[in-house]
């Protein structure tokens, strides 16, 4: 059944779908007619049934046939990730949100040769734009966060609310993941994922100094998309 997401909670057993490019969708695209039948989520993870009950220019309008409740969550995962060249952190948004990461969070670090006037603004939207479709072809019920673009210390200053925190790096004293994740039961998580040419030395010892644990994804070195993705899908199946 096709899903899309609605920002505010339903109240009562109306709803209306009117953000313009959804409802191009939802009449052009899928050309769903009145009576058909569609699922809609909402911020708090809330699920519902409804049924189309009348279109207009500015909205689709539904009827609530059957609600449900939010999901629970067993752990928070929030991925900082180092902004690759061009438009890869569009695909790195996009799988994220597949694998269930509640924050995304664009990283600026010393090597990331990205300038951050061409990150901010509009891009930021159309993140954000990719995750609402990536949860709703996913079927998941919350869309992740995904903050504005951020150093490395403004992270480590805002991270004392993990209480596991990691840094994936190529250099000194390192773990690997199952190690590190032996008897965890963690209620929220944060990985540091580098650039290409990894963190600098400085900012690994930054890092651990601020108790990150670090630790190695093996032998072959990954590109930046493919780190983020190996790990949160290894964290999301450990602690499914």
């Amino acid at each position: 059944m096709h899903r899309f997401y609605l920002g505010d909670p339903i109240v009562g057993e109306q709803a209306a779908i009117s953000d313009a490019d959804q409802l191009h969708h939802l009449k052009d695209v899928l050309r769903l007619k009145t009576d058909a039948q569609i699922t809609v989520f909402d911020s708090t993870g809330r699920e519902y049934l409804c049924s189309i009950s009348a279109y207009n220019r500015q909205q689709a309008q539904l009827k609530v046939i059957e609600k449900k409740p939010a999901r629970p969550v067993k752990f928070k995962l929030s991925i900082a990730c180092a902004l690759p060249k061009k438009s890869g952190f569009d695909d790195i948004v996009d799988k994220l949100t597949q694998i269930g990461v509640d924050t995304i969070i664009p990283l600026l670090t010393e090597r990331v040769e990205v300038r951050i006037e061409e990150a901010e603004g509009s891009r930021l939207e159309r993140w954000r734009k990719i995750a609402r479709s990536a949860a709703e072809q996913s079927q998941r019920n919350l869309l992740p966060s995904i903050p504005g673009i951020m150093s490395l210390t403004e992270i480590i200053s805002k991270s004392a609310e993990y209480d596991l925190k990691l840094v994936p790096s190529l250099i000194g004293e390192r773990l690997s993941l199952s190690q590190v994740l032996i008897g965890k039961k963690p209620a929220a998580v944060l990985v540091l994922i580098g650039p290409e040419g990894d963190f600098t030395p400085q900012e690994v010892e930054q890092a651990i100094t601020s108790g990150f644990q670090a630790v190695t994804l093996g032998e072959n070195v990954l590109r930046v998309e493919t780190a983020a993705l190996a790990v949160a899908a290894y964290l999301k199946l450990v602690f499914a």
